[in-house]
Order: C-alpha cells, then structure tokens, then sequence
C-alpha cells in the first residue's frame, strides 16, 4: 500500500510571493491529477491525448486559477506580507 498523498505541502497555503503562490497552485493541481488518477502509467498514456486537446488544457489553467484565487485569499492578497 502507497503512502496517502500530501494534498496541502506542509500543511499551509502560506507563500511569502504571488509568483510562490502560484507555483504552488500549479504543484495543488497537479496533485489532485496524482490522486484522481493514481496509476502513474495511466497518466503518462494520458498525457499526448490531453496536450493535443485546447479545452483540456483550459481546463488545466482553470484549476490552477482556482487554486491560486484560493492561495492569493489564504495570504490576505499578500498585503500584510510574511
């Protein structure tokens, strides 16, 4: 049995930067593809039938986006800084 996937690093949404805050989007995203398909070949097979697709990769941006609204309000909107 696999250990369980880490879905929030470290337990935070915490970034000191926007350009933090959205890598770290892009890593939360990428993490929920991890778990909703665990099979790492299965992605990989995947992966040319998505990347020749223009919708699903809007789809992509629109999850990092959802991720990163969610992000940027965690952080206040980086006004106060860390």
């Amino acid at each position: 049995m696999s250990e369980p996937i880490q879905l929030v690093p470290n337990n935070s949404l915490l970034t000191k930067t926007p350009e933090e805050g959205r890598q770290l989007a892009v890593k939360l995203a990428r993490l929920i593809i991890k778990v909703t398909q665990p099979d790492a070949a299965v992605r990989e097979k995947l992966r040319p039938v998505y990347a020749d697709d223009a919708s699903m990769l809007i789809a992509i941006g629109q999850t990092v986006a959802t991720e990163f609204a969610t992000i940027a309000a965690a952080n206040n909107y980086w006004k106060n800084g860390i």
